[in-house]
C-alpha cells in the first residue's frame, strides 16, 4: 500500500526528542513538519540506564564537545552526534494512548500520520503491528508501523538489517498479518555494494511486503574522545560494552545517508516487485 502523504516532506526521525506525550503533542502542533515519528519502543520498553545510554554533541571543526542534555544546543555549533542509546523505556501501548489522546485533543489540527517506530523479536514486532493497525481503525489519521532494525548499540544484537537470514526472520513473522496499515524497515548506513544487494534480495526473495524503507539510522562503531578536563583522550561518552563506541549522526554522516538514499531508490527501481516501495530520507 502507498506510504502516508507526508506534507509539509518534513518528520523527524525516532530519536530522543520524541519521547514523551510532549514531545510527540509539540511536533504534531507544529506547522512545519508533515508527520511524526514516534521513539522506537518494544512492547515491554527497553531497559535503559542513565549511566551508559547516553548523547553528545560535538564539532570536528572546532574539535569541541557537550554531554549537557540541552535541546536547544545550535546545529551551527555542534553540527554532528554520538549516541550509546538503546530504545524508549516507553511501552509500546503508551505511546498509543498518547497518540490517540494527542488527536482527540487536537480535532482542529491539521491532521497528519503518526509512523511508530518499534523494535523486538520478530514475534513482538508482528504483536506491535496487529496493536497498531487496531489503533488505526479508531482515528481520523492515518498510522504507519517502522519497524527499526538498525540500531547499532544493543549488545551482542547486531542490526539484523545487515544480515540476509535475519531480516527474513522478521518478514516471515510479518507475512501472515492482515495488512491494513502501511509497514517500513528503518535501515542502517550500508557501506558497500553487498550490503545493498543483501537488503534487496531478501525483499525479493520475500515478494512485496514493505512499502516503504527509512533511510538510515546511525553509523556505529564511532567514537569521540573527550577535550578537556578528566575526560581528556577518554571516550566521551559511556557505553554497554564499557568503550564509548556508539552511533554517529548529524553533518558527518549526511553524504554516507544520501548516498544510501541514491543507491536504495536506483536499485527498487530495478525490480518490478519492489518499484513501489516508498524512501523516508
Amino acid at each position: 500500500m502507498p506510504l502516508l502523504s507526508i506534507e509539509p516532506p518534513l518528520l523527524n526521525s525516532a530519536n530522543p526528542w520524541c519521547s514523551t506525550r510532549e514531545d510527540l503533542e509539540a511536533l504534531y502542533l507544529c506547522p512545519n513538519t508533515g508527520a511524526v515519528t514516534t521513539r522506537t519502543s518494544l512492547l515491554h520498553g527497553f531497559p535503559h540506564d542513565d549511566s551508559i545510554h547516553q548523547h553528545a554533541f560535538f564539532s570536528t571543526q572546532s574539535q569541541t564537545s557537550t554531554t549537557a542534555p540541552d535541546y536547544t544546543i545550535s546545529g551551527k555549533e555542534y553540527p554532528a552526534s554520538l549516541n550509546t542509546l538503546g530504545y524508549s523505556p516507553t511501552p509500546l501501548d503508551t505511546y498509543l494512548t498518547w497518540i490517540e489522546q494527542i488527536v482527540t485533543a487536537s480535532p482542529n489540527a491539521k491532521p497528519k500520520p503518526f509512523v511508530v517506530s518499534v523494535t523486538g523479536s520478530p514475534q513482538h514486532v508482528a504483536e506491535c503491528y496487529t496493536r497498531v493497525a487496531a489503533l488505526a481503525a479508531r482515528l481520523h489519521i492515518p498510522l504507519a508501523v517502522e519497524v527499526n532494525l538498525s540500531c547499532p548499540n544493543i549488545a551482542n544484537k547486531p542490526p539484523p538489517a545487515y544480515s540476509g537470514d535475519a531480516l527474513k526472520e522478521y518478514l516471515d513473522a510479518l507475512k501472515d498479518i492482515p495488512r491494513t496499515v502501511p509497514l517500513g524497515l528503518k535501515t542502517p548506513p550500508y557501506t558497500y555494494a553487498g550490503q545493498f544487494k543483501t537488503l534487496i534480495d531478501t525483499l525479493r526473495g520475500a515478494g512485496t511486503q514493505i512499502d516503504f524503507l527509512t533511510a538510515t539510522n546511525t553509523l556505529g562503531s564511532c567514537l569521540v574522545l573527550g577535550n578537556e578536563g578528566a575526560r581528556q583522550y577518554q571516550p566521551l561518552l559511556p557505553s554497554a560494552a564499557g568503550t564509548g563506541i556508539g552511533g554517529l549522526a548529524g553533518e558527518p554522516l549526511h553524504p554516507l545517508a544520501l548516498g544510501n538514499v541514491a543507491t536504495l531508490r536506483q536499485m527498487l527501481n530495478e525490480h518490478a516487485g519492489l518499484h513501489d516501495i516508498d524512501i523516508i530520507g
